[in-house]
């Protein structure tokens, strides 16, 4: 059994972007500009959001963070959006979720410019996945592919059940792992909520990439000898067994799934640290304009 490194993976990549952005400074180039949005003051975001700067300044990014209070009207994050997408500056920013119930976030969504959209969730950018299209692929599904892919992992010919069909994750992994290309060629089960007898589709995995938000619901009995997991899940639970007084649990019960498994990420250390190199990756595409080579009119 191999536990996929994704703290690894993560600083691999992200070293391997500073080496290129030195590269393009050295060359008097531009430097990629990252922005990120933050509506109101949520804990977790916060967490996020520093993150990904600390981040961007590793690699040697720029970054920009707008902070805007809670009580920001729709229109007013509207507006800003707007000006994002006409600094010629800023390469790809981020709006932070989740936004103040007042704020429709699909109409926020919309409202980022497809060649500036690094979270890979606006519409355009989900069809150009769809269609196989060169595109900005969302954070956490581009880090999975990311660790399929440095892994060694084969995919083609596979049997990839997806639990979870969340716009975030299920949805586009099932995508993705479906898609003429490397990782992908799978041939793909998406399981929901309203799926019956769930543990057939479970034990007929070759791989099993579980998004549920549910604690260590995938067990040893519901997996096959050999299966390769990939837990997205992370769920704060209370612990008597650490100095913060609590852990982070996955979807999936780690200790009993990894003895029958080939590969399994672990939570925390698998899937998380890849959603912030995702992010880069994908700024630095942004910035040499692969995805879009002339600036798309709202």
């Amino acid at each position: 059994m191999t536990i996929i490194d994704g703290k690894k993976i993560s600083t691999d990549i992200q070293d391997e972007i500073a080496i290129e952005v030195k590269a393009i400074a050295e060359a008097k180039g531009k430097i990629p500009h990252l922005a990120a949005v933050l509506v109101g003051n949520d804990g977790a975001s916060e967490t996020y959001v520093a993150a990904k700067v600390k981040a961007c300044e590793r690699v040697g990014f720029k970054s920009t963070l707008v902070r805007m209070p809670t009580i920001t009207k729709e229109s007013e994050l509207l507006f800003k959006l707007k000006e994002l997408n006409n600094d010629e500056d800023i390469d790809g920013y981020i709006v932070q979720s989740p936004l103040p119930k007042h704020i429709d976030e699909y109409k926020i969504i919309e409202a980022i410019a497809p060649e500036k959209d690094v979270d890979g969730f606006h519409p355009q950018s989900v069809g150009r996945m769809a269609l196989n299209l060169p595109t900005y692929l969302p954070a956490t599904p581009f880090g999975i592919v990311q660790l399929l892919e440095r892994y060694k992992i084969e995919t083609s010919g596979k049997h990839c059940v997806v639990l979870g069909r969340s716009h975030i994750v299920g949805s586009p992994m099932s995508i993705l792992m479906a898609r003429n290309a490397a990782p992908g060629n799978c041939t793909v089960t998406l399981c929901h909520s309203r799926t019956l007898n769930l543990k057939e589709f479970t034990l007929k995995a070759d791989i099993l990439i579980v998004a549920l938000g549910k604690t260590e619901f995938v067990t040893a009995d519901m997996v096959k000898d050999g299966v390769v997991v990939i837990d997205v899940g992370i769920t704060r639970v209370p612990s008597t067994e650490t100095k913060s007084g609590f852990k982070l649990l996955g979807d999936v019960k780690y200790d009993e799934v990894a003895a029958k498994a080939s590969f399994i990420t672990p939570v925390p250390g698998g899937v998380g640290p890849m959603t912030i190199a995702s992010l880069l990756l994908n700024t630095l595409k942004a910035s040499r304009r692969e995805v879009y080579k002339t600036n798309y009119e709202l």
